[in-house]
């Protein structure tokens, strides 16, 4: 798969709390991240999981002379989304529909979840299947299935970072005690789906749940202990409730 130079791939990490939502005691608690993927030479721009403060995100790509074309979710989770959670209503990507008529790219497998948290329409998603790549501008995004925390949660990888959602994190993964989760596919999406993915490559989560933003695969790889167990077995023992 092609890469964008450096000069042309436009990528923010935006922290809810701080970044935007600033007043918003539920996103500082959440430390969410959203971000933005797009071409600088286009203009247009992918948000990432916008959810608390959608027009503040949009403002922050305007005002890097950047227009949003389209929405990549990790997966459904209000946080995420938009929607109820914990007695709270999250805004997401209906509010975001209201403001841009937009495509949403989700897994297939995430379809139906997704509609019933957001109430957003049929027409208003793209359903995709793992290895399926969404462009913007000239910059390509590989959709990576990742099924697991949810059953149709998804990574995204493009030059050489890797926007991983609730299925990675610096320190641990994704929480598997949840409707829908499944600790044998994460198993399988850790070990398998992301194994490929070089050492150099960066993490960014979908929530900052450790001192540092982002690492690089090998040092996660290193420290997290998720990775360490050397079998399925082993894995599903020590993680599996």
């Amino acid at each position: 798969m092609s890469t964008a130079t450096d000069d042309r791939l436009y990528f923010r990490q935006l922290l809810s709390g701080r970044d935007f939502a600033a007043d918003d005691g539920l996103a500082q608690q959440m430390v969410n991240f959203a971000y933005a993927i797009g071409d600088r030479l286009t203009g247009e721009a992918l948000l990432v999981d916008p959810a608390y403060d959608v027009d503040g995100l949009l403002d922050s790509l305007e005002a890097d002379a950047m227009t949003c074309s389209g929405v990549l979710a990790t997966h459904y989770h209000p946080d995420h989304v938009g929607g109820e959670m914990m007695g709270f209503s999250i805004e997401g990507i209906s509010r975001l529909l209201e403001r841009a008529s937009v495509p949403i790219h989700i897994q297939a497998a995430e379809a139906e979840y997704v509609k019933k948290v957001t109430g957003v329409a049929d027409d208003c998603l793209v359903c995709h299947h793992s290895a399926d790549v969404v462009t913007v501008g000239a910059v390509e995004v590989e959709l990576i299935a990742t099924p697991g925390h949810t059953p149709g949660s998804q990574c995204f990888l493009v030059d050489g970072k890797l926007v991983a959602g609730d299925t990675l994190f610096l320190e641990g993964c994704g929480r598997m005690d949840l409707p829908g989760s499944d600790p044998a596919q994460m198993y399988e999406s850790l070990t398998t789906r992301l194994a490929r993915v070089p050492d150099d490559a960066v993490l960014y989560p979908g929530h900052r749940y450790s001192l540092e933003s982002s690492a690089t695969m090998a040092a996660t790889r290193e420290r997290n202990h998720v990775l360490r167990p050397a079998t399925r077995q082993q894995w599903l023992s020590a993680f599996a409730r």
